[in-house]
């Protein structure tokens, strides 16, 4: 019987540290710089180390998740559930911890789209509302709405001081240019002015240039480039740089080239920034989404959709250097630093 017991407890113990050193060795902490990927189909948030382009951790994020933003310390993603207006929830992701937290319910404000976290705060588009709102995490509240009247309010960019937004507008084929006003004869009140600005039929993708003084929008419908001067709220030049079926457009961090997606072309776009002139078609697969610049400008990520990977491009050769399979139907991605 003692030697039974003997042989039961030392198979015990021999499973209790198998166990944790399985544990051990599929525990993969989150990488300080982090390539975020959202799998549309799988409803999950990957976690990338880009050094060896390998998964270390898949969050599940909920119904239809598209775009995701990092908070400025690189601890917390948030991801919008879209479902063209059928879903009102932003889903929080605990980047460290590699685990769900309890999402942002939004209410009235259903179709969230677009988002990018800038003062503390998660900005995002509600495009059913035909609406951009801001979310204090910090107080768990929506602290501002603002309609912008027009169809499908899709993406979404705010200036660093929080006094200029700019949202495109896919149906109505227009970019809202949304300004902070201040003062007045009152140093308490606050307004904002919308200046919408006609650009091509399905204006979704967009870019404002390094130092702010161009916005550069993809037309799906169209297959044109409008280039805005932000001071000036005016449409100084339209590229034909045939790109229907434009998804997301993007500057290089140097601001030197822009990137531009496709949901229906076997390429990325590549347009000189100063000569406005295409310079490349890079083939990547059969439609491609969401794009994310590696903040060294080294590498360029591109969501190929129907391909169910992203695609790795070297911004130096401009050629694909790889891939990473983070799930099916990929689309939004997001660069996280903690």
């Amino acid at each position: 019987m003692q030697c039974e017991l003997k042989i039961m407890q030392r198979l015990l113990t021999f499973s209790v540290a198998a166990a944790l050193f399985t544990g051990l060795l599929h525990a993969q902490a989150t990488p300080t710089n982090a390539l975020l990927v959202l799998s549309k189909r799988d409803q999950t948030l990957a976690i990338v180390d880009p050094s060896n382009l390998k998964v270390v951790a898949r969050i599940a994020v909920g119904n239809d998740p598209h775009e995701v933003t990092v908070s400025a310390d690189g601890r917390t993603a948030y991801v919008s559930n879209y479902g063209f207006g059928a879903y009102n929830t932003l889903a929080v992701v605990d980047l460290i911890g590699q685990k769900a937290l309890p999402s942002i319910d939004l209410g009235a404000l259903r179709g969230p789209h677009g988002l990018t976290f800038v003062g503390g705060k998660v900005w995002f588009t509600a495009e059913a509302a035909k609406a951009i709102g801001s979310y204090d995490p910090a107080n768990k509240i929506v602290d501002l709405i603002l309609g912008t009247g027009q169809n499908r309010t899709h993406m979404i960019y705010v200036s660093p001081e929080m006094k200029f937004i700019v949202t495109t507008n896919v149906s109505s084929g227009t970019v809202s240019l949304i300004e902070k006003i201040t003062g007045g004869g009152n140093p308490t009140r606050v307004d904002w002015n919308e200046t919408v600005v006609q650009v091509g039929a399905g204006s979704e993708g967009f870019d404002v240039s390094p130092g702010g003084k161009e916005i550069w929008v993809a037309n799906a419908g169209d297959g044109t480039v409008s280039i805005i001067d932000a001071a000036s709220k005016q449409v100084t030049q339209t590229l034909a740089a045939d790109i229907a079926s434009a998804n997301r457009l993007k500057f290089t961090p140097d601001g030197k080239l822009v990137l531009i997606s496709a949901l229906r072309r076997n390429d990325v776009t590549v347009i000189d920034s100063v000569t406005r002139k295409v310079t490349k078609r890079i083939a990547v697969g059969h439609g491609s989404a969401g794009i994310v610049m590696q903040p060294d400008d080294a590498r360029a990520y591109i969501a190929c959709t129907p391909d169910g990977y992203v695609a790795v491009l070297d911004l130096q050769s401009l050629e694909v250097v790889g891939r990473v399979e983070a799930g099916k139907d990929p689309d939004g991605l997001a660069w996280s630093n903690h």
